[in-house]
């Protein structure tokens, strides 16, 4: 019988702890916690999962019902103009979803078709869940492969599902995770947390996590497989799919059978992104998507600027891509971006990726550039990767002489770029940048924000501020109301105590006899180390 393991939830812990809990938002404290604490906590997950398998199907599902589990939704910008909604975890619950969905990849990945190249997960991978050698891009280059194959009148459909995860339905999810535990535990528990993550609705799933996205290929896996065995040719990546036929009227057939697939499942296809090109057409496009040329834009659309420290030769890797990125006029690329209407946005993400890869000086006119109030708007796509790069640039050795005048730059943002910040993630990944050093101007807003902003997140985040700045009279007023916020904020209150000598002092003596109360999550047992106490531990070793 097919079982979750610890090893899932070890799996689990290690991804977060290496690579954050949702990769919509930035980095947290949390992330640190995680990967310290990480074989604790997923042996407290694996121990919970245990014993809800040893009890009555009924009862493990109430059981995870009658529990108060943190999640709260945040505004994500997404393109120029639209907006989506990512969740946020507790940091445990995290652990223990993303731990049930690695156990359904594990079981998942041999029944997959390969013409899907989204997550394929890696049995053996460590805290890499994922296949990187299975990505967008590859999926792209197959499809214009097939397309330069393809005979005269060949026929490309190009399409998505419309509002895919928003869509998904948690009673179809469960069936289709009992298809692979008979035992019905696993499914169970997926639907209860996920009710609780959707508000009570019964559809849905969080954005930024891993296991929604090892969800998403299951509840496709079936339609995958009922497209071969119809004989159509066609690849997917996660909700964008390819078809490729002879001739028009078997492209329209095609994409018939597969929105007829889907509509049993409650979803459908994007109209306004459904795409009819000859093959040529097709493979010429994806050529020009991909940097399939010997421009400094092609190039740079090319550059994969993942680096991996664990290579063979992880400095030799280091130095030639730094080269490449060096020997491109990228300066004058951004030059040609802003002279158009509409921004090639990867073109600007992967800029903003570069930031650390140039001499300081050049790094901040980049970075001045790119967050000019103009620019930034008409860049506001990219905005993540922007404030990523800038924090890459405040935070990296060798920049030091440039930290004043990148401050002041960024300083401005708050002000002539206020309305990019509505958005919560937008909001967040602004506070990581102004964490480095405390200004005046940024003191000011970090209190503002946190007196008009409701989300305990964002909350979290200006905590931060005070606590890297060692800022006396933010931590005064938030210790102050101990009893006043919720147990996300108790948490980081917590940690920041260790910066404020007697005060914090105090107030851990006072506050430490009820924390495992407050912190409960309601697993508890008498037998097993509590997530308050291994948050406690750790905090006492900082």
């Amino acid at each position: 019988m097919t079982e979750v393991t610890l090893e899932h939830f070890l799996r689990a812990a290690a991804d977060i702890g290496a690579h954050g809990d949702n990769d919509t938002l930035p980095f947290d404290v949390d992330t640190n916690f995680v990967s310290a604490r990480q074989n604790e906590l997923a042996e407290v997950a694996f121990a919970f999962s245990e014993e809800l398998r040893k009890d009555s199907e009924s009862n493990s599902k109430k059981k995870i019902a009658a529990l108060t589990v943190f999640s709260e939704r945040l505004l994500v910008a997404t393109g120029a103009s639209g907006f989506r909604v990512t969740t946020k975890l507790h940091p445990f619950w995290s652990i223990y979803f993303n731990g049930l969905g690695v156990a359904i990849a594990d079981q998942l990945e041999p029944r997959r078709d390969q013409r899907t190249f989204s997550y394929r997960f890696q049995t053996e991978g460590g805290s890499e869940l994922f296949d990187r050698g299975s990505s967008w891009r590859v999926f792209r280059e197959a499809t214009a492969k097939e397309a330069a194959r393809a005979p005269k009148g060949t026929v490309v459909i190009q399409t998505d599902i419309s509002s895919f995860y928003e869509h998904i339905s948690h009673h179809y999810l469960e069936n289709l995770i009992d298809d692979l535990f008979s035992d019905g535990r696993v499914g169970n528990q997926i639907t209860a947390l996920l009710t609780k993550f959707s508000a009570g609705r019964s559809f849905g799933l969080p954005v930024g996590g891993q296991c929604s996205r090892i969800l998403a290929e299951l509840f496709l896996n079936s339609v995958d497989h009922q497209m071969t065995h119809d004989g159509l040719r066609w690849y997917r990546y996660v909700d964008d799919y390819v078809l490729i036929a002879d001739s028009n009227s078997d492209a329209y057939a095609g994409l018939a059978f597969l929105s007829h697939a889907l509509a049993d499942y409650g979803i459908t296809l994007n109209k306004s992104k459904t795409i009819m090109m000859t093959a040529k057409h097709y493979e010429e496009y994806v050529t020009t998507q991909l940097g399939g040329d010997d421009t400094n834009a092609g190039i740079l659309r090319h550059v994969d600027l993942h680096y991996d420290p664990y290579s063979d030769n992880p400095e030799g890797d280091y130095e030639s891509l730094k080269m490449t990125v060096e020997n491109l006029d990228v300066q004058k690329l951004l030059g040609s971006e802003l002279q158009k209407s509409l921004p090639d946005n990867f073109l600007i993400t992967q800029i903003g990726r570069t930031l650390t890869f140039h001499s300081p000086i050049v790094a901040l006119q980049l970075a001045s550039t790119l967050l000019e109030p103009n620019n930034l708007h008409a860049f506001r796509a990219s905005w993540s990767t922007i404030m990523r790069g800038v924090a890459n640039l405040r935070a990296g050795a060798g920049y030091e002489e440039i930290h004043s005048d990148l401050d002041a730059v960024i300083d401005r943002v708050a002000f002539h770029s206020e309305h990019l910040l509505q958005a919560e993630a937008s909001l967040l990944h602004y506070l990581r940048v102004l964490k480095f050093s405390q200004t005046p101007l940024r003191a000011a807003f970090v209190q503002r924000t946190y007196k008009s902003n409701s989300s305990h997140t964002v909350k979290r985040a200006c905590i931060d501020c005070w606590r890297l700045w060692k800022d006396r009279s933010g931590f005064s007023s938030v210790s102050s109301r101990w009893s006043e916020i919720n147990a996300e904020c108790q948490r980081l209150t917590w940690l920041a105590a260790e910066s404020f000598g007697d005060q914090g002092d105090g107030l851990r003596r006072q506050m430490g006899p009820s924390l495992e109360q407050s912190w409960r999550l309601g697993i508890e047992r008498q037998d097993r180390p509590t997530f308050a106490g291994l948050y406690r531990s750790w905090c006492d070793d900082k």
